[in-house]
């Protein structure tokens, strides 16, 4: 009887025990589930980095406006770092795992970004129908490639465009470069005797530099005559060529001997009216729609003998390793690149998704040059424009070639002799 007892009591004992712990079980389950939900309604903080203008943050500030009304719990805080300190910034803050969650790239940062592993994998956003990356040319995702992996996206595929004065060369009495293109006359030689006429009481007829430290634009008469900055592989500096002798020549030429061009430390802008014709990205249309003080437009760059390619600039979003919140910098990111997004900071910039690129949106913002221009020296040059270089090690490379054009600028050396400089100190760094 004993036994019988204890043996009742006992089952009831694990009756009571196993419907104790499915309700904690269950409790737990909710509790889960609670702060799964909560935790998408907690307030978090992400960092995004650029190194764009007080215009290009007024964007993205409406941007992140748009961004909070489907996504309230979290506030970004933007960043601006000048260009010129930008990768080293990076550096420094990968250094003491403070990354930003999302920032802005450009070509010659991609390699070393990736190199030094602190751009995270975003390959998934193929798989999201709605963001719909069909719509972007899949030229402007090869920078950004690696390994089958995606380590970020762009925003903006601007290629090197002139800008061009045309009250100067109508006051020269000189046909303007589109009336060249027109006439199919407009190669380098004749962009040098243009040069030439239209400089006079204290107007220079070109400018090759953005500032005294950017000589990328001089790339592109270099490859439209068959010369380049690098092998394929990137294992030998080809600079020091006959094409790569002659482009320093023409700069020489338009400094010293013409007086066609700025000379080193003038700090002479094209909106001043003191310059005929400008090289940069047609990114810099965003500032030329400020000119109100003489009627200006864009056309190509000059062929060459290889024909004409422009240098295509390019800059994109990273996702950088080491976020606190993952999955909302994904979400910003997904909401910069999607349609939304591009169309808005395509007042600024050439977009790489097809759908804006072709949309009137793009084209016909106030004050932009002739929609006839823009189809000539943007659209038309997509498929002609090639990437600037990067490597891995670009700013030690860069940092020879500013030597180099120091050189040049002081006249202390002949251009060949300043290429064989530039040749022996970096084909070291590139092996």
């Amino acid at each position: 009887m004993i036994k019988k007892l204890g043996l009742i009591f006992l089952t009831i004992l694990m009756i009571t025990f196993s419907a104790a712990c499915s309700n904690d079980a269950n409790t737990d389950a909710k509790d889960s589930d609670s702060k799964d939900k909560g935790s998408k309604d907690e307030p978090v903080e992400l960092t995004f980095m650029m190194w764009g203008s007080e215009a290009h943050q007024e964007v993205y500030n409406k941007l992140i406006v748009k961004f909070n009304e489907t996504h309230p719990n979290i506030k970004v805080k933007m960043e601006s770092v000048p260009f010129p300190d930008y990768q080293q910034k990076i550096t420094v803050l990968a250094a003491g795992r403070e990354l930003p969650d999302v920032g802005w790239v450009a070509e010659r940062m991609v390699p070393q970004f990736m190199e030094n592993g602190l751009l995270e994998d975003v390959s998934s956003f193929q798989d999201d129908k709605e963001y719909n990356m069909d719509d972007f040319f899949p030229s402007t995702l090869d920078l950004f490639k690696k390994d089958n992996k995606l380590y970020g996206i762009p925003f903006s595929t601007p290629p090197m465009v002139m800008f061009y004065n045309k009250d100067v060369f109508v006051k020269a009495g000189e046909k303007t470069p589109n009336e060249h293109v027109a006439a199919g006359t407009w190669n380098w030689e004749q962009f040098e005797k243009s040069a030439k006429a239209i400089s006079s009481d204290g107007v220079y007829g070109a400018n090759f530099f953005r500032d005294w430290n950017t000589w990328i634009a001089l790339l592109s008469h270099t490859w439209s005559n068959g010369g380049d900055l690098f092998n394929k592989d990137q294992s030998k500096f080809t600079w020091n060529s006959p094409e790569g002798v002659e482009t320093l020549e023409m700069l020489q030429r338009m400094m010293f001997t013409d007086s066609s061009h700025p000379k080193a430390g003038e700090q002479v802008s094209f909106d001043s009216g003191k310059i005929g014709m400008f090289f940069d990205v047609y990114s810099y249309v965003s500032a030329a729609r400020n000119v109100k003080d003489f009627a200006w437009d864009i056309a190509p760059l000059p062929e060459g003998s290889e024909g004409r390619f422009p240098m295509l600039g390019q800059a994109g979003y990273g996702l950088f390793k080491g976020s606190k919140h993952p999955e909302e910098a994904k979400e910003l990111l997904k909401f910069f690149t999607s349609q939304v997004g591009i169309t808005e900071t395509s007042t600024f910039f050439v977009p790489p998704r097809e759908s804006v690129l072709s949309s009137d949106q793009f084209v016909n913002q106030p004050n932009n040059p002739p929609a006839e221009s823009i189809k000539r020296a943007v659209l038309d040059e997509m498929d002609n424009a090639r990437l600037q270089a990067g490597h891995i090690s670009w700013q030690k490379i860069d940092t020879a070639i500013q030597f180099g054009f120091d050189e040049l600028f002081g006249q202390l050396k002949e251009p060949e002799e300043i290429l064989k400089g530039m040749e022996e100190k970096i084909n070291p760094i590139l092996k």
